[in-house]
């Protein structure tokens, strides 16, 4: 058994190694030549590992870190896609799997819902956030991974699984029985209009579907009377370059640049442009973006700029403009591997540079973000108008507000409140009014209507339960506070007992990166007329 699992790993490395050459294999003829006896030291040695070393160890993981370790003498982005991870992306990407639409997270040993998709079969029969399941069709799930409760929890659509959920404020367990269906992981976390004419739609990700989602969301808000557009992007990681291009496609003119790639590899240069008038070309564009803003995101908010097409506000964006590409070594593995840079429209390479230190560059987003460097005049661009732009560094917004969580810029007792979920567990306590879909009664429940408010007794009530979960209360970083505690207690309940677009939409109106970009539709519809001015010009 030990011999033919082997076997089959040293042909897994002979496959990535023969993946790897051919697409580094264009160098010199001496290089060639090396690979067998590259092939044989790596296999002489992992035949050592597997029969010499002290204790026995399992070949795939050991070929698996071989791998990773070999990627990351690359870049920061280079990597090995374990099944696991291989199978999240797919997930991700595709947008869509069968089961019961449960984010679930292991804390404390218990298997916990950390999100839910509106919708789904768990939304429709009340499961919540925060929510422990503790039994899986009548077994005990203390202890489990995460991978073996979603194996339990996923199966054909229309078949059914029990679950028994240990929730805050009850004392016996909720029996819910919740039939598999299709579940569909949204990009589009919430379109809604805020005023009478301005739109708000929050673009949290990039998938196979995100187009099109983003298309019918557009007509959606016009047919409700949108004439201005707030697209948030931060916290947006990216995703297929196609989506990015299609997005980016919407608000420009035929024939536009959105993107261009450079590389080694054949087909690596390649040149993106708006392949037709989008739909929204004349639409007033406020574009939010912070430091969680990368890849794909960074395309559509880099195009937007370089054309003068939106007015950026927020903070500097992540700065990564590498293109990985992805190859299949294995049945449920893959290298997602670095085969070129992407250059916005105006020449722009906003690939922040890392200098080899992979743990500084990945720290980049819990530093504070101070003014923009000096940057050499190789970096200086200028967009269609004629205004200055900068690579080497992310996207620069036009305005800046520091703001990482939710656009505000929390002090370090708020931080700690963040990080020991205090303001989710608090949201537990609390009902809506005329909620039935859980028949058990609950103790202590408070039970609120949609237009609550965050009163004295609430923020005492607050008070108390951080102080019940570890947290010492600092009246001074509280009071400074107050406004990002307020709104988080609000946001928390929101999303536990309403919809993701209430919770947003109520939101939006104390996020101060947010307010701060209503203030600029103004000079978005001076971009608008400038560039229609300049259309009008180009052709005469």
């Amino acid at each position: 058994m030990r011999s033919a699992r082997f076997v089959l790993v040293i042909a897994a490395v002979l496959v990535v190694s023969a993946i790897v050459g051919g697409i580094f294999g264009r160098g010199t003829a001496s290089s060639q030549e090396r690979l067998p006896e590259r092939y044989r030291a790596f296999t002489a040695a992992l035949r050592l590992v597997e029969t010499q070393y002290v204790e026995k160890t399992e070949s795939d993981r050991v070929v698996y870190s071989a791998i990773s370790g070999m990627l990351q003498t690359l870049d920061p982005h280079s990597s090995f896609l374990d099944p696991k991870t291989y199978g999240q992306m797919r997930e991700r990407q595709q947008g869509r799997y069968y089961g019961l639409g449960i984010t679930i997270q292991v804390i404390d040993g218990d298997i916990t819902a950390v999100s839910l998709f509106e919708g789904s079969p768990a939304y429709r029969k009340g499961v919540r956030r925060g929510d422990v399941i503790a039994r899986i069709d009548g077994e005990d799930a203390k202890g489990w991974t995460s991978e073996q409760a979603a194996r339990r929890l996923r199966g054909p659509k229309g078949t059914m699984v029990r679950v028994s959920l240990r929730r805050r404020g009850y004392d016996q367990l909720i029996e819910l029985e919740v039939p598999r269906d299709e579940i569909s992981i949204p990009t589009i976390a919430a379109a809604v209009m805020i005023d009478d004419t301005t739109a708000y739609i929050r673009l949290q990700d990039f998938a196979e579907q995100t187009g099109n989602d983003l298309l019918a969301a557009l007509k959606r808000l016009s047919a409700k009377g949108m004439r201005r557009l707030l697209l948030d992007l931060r916290g947006n990681p990216g995703g297929p370059l196609d989506q990015a291009i299609r997005v980016s496609n919407e608000f420009l003119q035929k024939g536009q640049m959105i993107v261009y790639t450079r590389g080694r590899i054949p087909n690596s240069d390649q040149d993106y442009r708006a392949t037709e008038r989008g739909n929204f070309t004349d639409l007033p564009l406020v574009v939010l973006v912070n430091r969680n803003s990368a890849s794909a995101s960074e395309i559509v908010s880099g195009a937007l700029q370089d054309h003068d097409r939106a007015v950026i506000v927020g903070e500097t964006t992540f700065g990564k403009a590498l293109v990985q590409s992805v190859y299949r070594v294995s049945d449920d593995a893959a290298l997602a591997l670095t085969t070129a840079r992407y250059h916005t429209p105006s020449g722009r390479m906003i690939q922040r540079p890392w200098d080899g230190n992979f743990d500084e560059y990945l720290m980049y987003t819990a530093r504070a973000q101070d003014a923009p460097p000096e940057r050499p005049a190789a970096d200086l661009k200028y967009t269609d108008a004629g205004r200055k732009v900068y690579g080497g560094g992310g996207v620069e917004p036009d305005h800046r507000l520091e703001g990482p969580v939710e656009g505000f810029n929390p002090n370090r007792f708020s931080r700690l409140l963040l990080g020991r979920q205090v303001f989710a567990s608090f949201a537990q306590r609390f009902s809506a009014v005329g909620d039935t879909r859980i028949a058990v009664e609950g103790r202590d429940r408070k039970f609120v209507a949609k237009d609550f408010t965050v009163d004295a007794a609430m923020l005492q009530a607050f008070r108390e339960h951080a102080t019940a979960e570890g947290v010492k209360i600092d009246e001074e970083a509280f009071a400074q506070d107050l406004p990002f505690i307020t709104a988080m207690i609000r946001y928390e309940i929101d999303l536990n007992l309403w919809t993701v677009e209430d919770a947003r939409r109520r939101l939006i109106m104390a996020d101060p990166q947010a307010q701060l970009a209503l203030t600029f539709f103004g000079e978005a519809e001076a971009l608008v007329e400038a560039a229609r001015g300049r259309a009008s010009r180009g052709n005469r």
